[in-house]
């Protein structure tokens, strides 16, 4: 029996564009600090279940204004993206 294979992944074109973030990457991005804040000391795990609890609370009109935020973030992407693509075309 052999040992487990190793596969080669393509390197990632530093050049790219960024991927865009998810509504609720924005509010945890937003939140981080002040979960920090109200229990010093915590680790990087309890930081992320203590966002994910607050963004399960949170109703849909508190999801608003991170919705509208990752909205903006993909359309950015995709022009990015197209824009890149392009230009990988072009070379």
């Amino acid at each position: 029996m052999s040992g487990p294979r190793k596969t080669t992944r393509k390197k990632k074109d530093p050049n790219a564009p960024k991927r865009s973030l998810s509504a609720y990457m924005f509010f945890a991005n937003e939140q981080r600090d002040i979960v920090r804040a109200e229990n010093p000391g915590i680790g990087f795990g309890q930081i992320g279940k203590i966002l994910g609890e607050k963004w399960k609370a949170l109703d849909a009109e508190g999801k608003i204004p991170y919705d509208n935020k990752a909205e903006a973030d993909k359309k950015r992407y995709e022009a990015e993206k197209a824009a890149y693509q392009q230009k990988q075309q072009a070379a």
